[in-house]
């Protein structure tokens, strides 16, 4: 099924909003990331493919969760039908991230479905300190945690580990998919 690509406007909005909160400029922000400024000058103005990787790079730098970056505005009531949603993929890995639901500023939580096809294995930068990861696999086989401590998990199987370390995932069987919940202290 073709999937939607990432909101290109939204991503913009708020990467300019999350940047001009942080008070630093494009050529820093980039610095901080490890970007070109080009290319985050193109992100901020609505054009361009940011991946997975580039988008939590610039969360890293902004100290702030991934989700901020691609969240639509809030409305009291939220539907998202399967197969919608704000979808990223990674340059890495067959690997998408749907964001489901962001927490409250207190709340400090998100919700995303992973989907993951056998293949090369996603590689993930630590996340903001304090990020930890819940896993639950709804479908197929996935190997995921920490470098040093991967797992194998199954359908119905949880994990959790801290999201402020190298980690990966990687599906064992096609059309594997799970629910995350990324944790932010």
């Amino acid at each position: 099924m073709q999937q939607p690509a990432p909101p290109l406007a939204l991503i913009a909005a708020n990467l300019r909003r999350e940047r001009d909160r942080a008070g630093i400029s494009l050529a820093e922000l980039a610095r901080r990331a490890g970007l070109a400024k080009s290319t985050l000058s193109q992100l901020e103005a609505g054009s361009g493919n940011p991946s997975i990787e580039t988008l939590w790079a610039l969360g890293v730098a902004l100290g702030i969760p991934f989700s901020r970056l691609i969240e639509p505005p809030a409305s009291p009531v939220r539907v998202i039908r399967a197969g919608e949603g704000p979808r990223v993929r990674s340059d890495n890995a067959d690997f998408y991230g749907t964001l489901l639901a962001t927490g409250a500023p207190n709340a400090r939580r998100d919700i995303y479905v992973l989907e993951l096809e056998p293949g090369a294995r996603r590689d993930a930068e630590p996340h903001i300190p304090g990020s930890v990861e819940h896993i639950v696999v709804s479908a197929g086989r996935i190997r995921v945690g920490p470098v040093a401590e991967l797992v194998e998990v199954g359908p119905g199987d949880y994990v959790t580990f801290p999201g402020d370390v190298p980690h990966s995932y990687e599906a064992l069987e096609p059309n594997s998919w799970a629910i995350l919940v990324m944790e932010h202290r």
